[in-house]
């Protein structure tokens, strides 16, 4: 037997009986994995089926809320929060029943709600979206303190000509004018140059400028 045959039959043989001592080990790796990929795409599948499931409910429920059945909205709702509080959708019905609470006169539930979707609400953004709500909320409720400190809470890039103008509206109902007037400042600074709240804005500035001057 030549050398390189020998060897290609010693490498053979060593094969053989790697495979012997792991074969059952490779195979069941290979079975996990897999049912780990099988399992994944079960996953995913069932989240694709409840996410699509929790946005049907939202639409219906906006469909409720505009043909003024508030009923049903309010039940479309409740079973978004029951079986799909992780989904965005739930936070998005959370916020449009807050938003009819305030419309409502009936703060104290909408910043319960408020508080219910900041909790569920999973993405930074709409997190900072639903903190900015809730700000606004104590505002409403002549808590300036706690909507300062729930502005506080938000980062500072986010939602900032919004963010800034709420807390200069939240300084000024503080007396704290000179602190207000630089929030409003970096709101406009902050917004776009065509942007609709710009002329809001700088009334409210110009606001702070008379009252300092009757006040000097």
């Amino acid at each position: 037997m030549a050398f390189e045959e020998y060897d290609k039959y010693e490498q053979s043989e060593l094969v053989q009986k790697w495979l012997r001592e792991n074969g059952l080990s490779i195979v069941v790796g290979i079975a996990i994995g897999l049912v780990g990929i099988f399992g994944w795409q079960q996953w995913n599948n069932h989240q694709a089926r409840n996410e699509a499931e929790a946005a049907q409910l939202y639409k219906q429920a906006q469909i409720a809320t505009a043909s003024g059945k508030p009923e049903i909205a309010a039940q479309l709702t409740d079973q978004l929060m029951a079986d799909h509080a992780k989904s965005p959708y739930a936070v998005f019905a959370v916020s449009d029943r807050a938003k009819q609470q305030v419309q409502d006169k009936q703060l104290d539930k909408a910043e319960t709600s408020l508080a219910w979707a900041e909790s569920h609400a999973d993405a930074p953004a709409l997190k900072s979206l639903t903190q900015l709500r809730i700000a606004q909320v104590e505002l409403a409720r002549g808590n300036g303190a706690a909507a300062l400190a729930t502005l506080d809470r938000m980062p500072a890039t986010d939602y900032q000509g919004l963010a800034q103008e709420l807390r200069g509206d939240v300084l000024v109902k503080l007396g704290r004018s000179d602190d207000a007037r630089k929030a409003y400042q970096a709101a406009l600074t902050a917004l776009g140059e065509d942007a609709p709240q710009r002329g809001a804005l700088q009334m409210k500035l110009d606001d702070l400028a008379v009252a300092g001057k009757q006040g000097a």
